[in-house]
């Protein structure tokens, strides 16, 4: 029995990026590509992206300066 798998969705698709938010201000996100980030400006904050998989805890955030 073959069975086709999903493709993956990626964090960085525009659908999955309208659906994300900011686990601490609940606001908007934009993608870093060059980062591989997701970033809160309202938070200050920037997840990290690993392997396709946005990374949404506070302690592993990078604050922004």
């Amino acid at each position: 029995m073959n069975v086709d798998k999903p493709a993956p969705v990626s964090a960085t698709e525009p659908k999955m990026l309208e659906a994300l938010v900011c686990p601490v201000t609940h606001g908007l996100l934009t993608y870093d590509k060059e980062a591989q980030e997701l970033v809160s400006k309202n938070a200050n904050l920037a997840f990290p992206i690993r392997g396709g998989i946005p990374v949404m805890l506070v302690d592993e955030a990078r604050e922004l300066e």
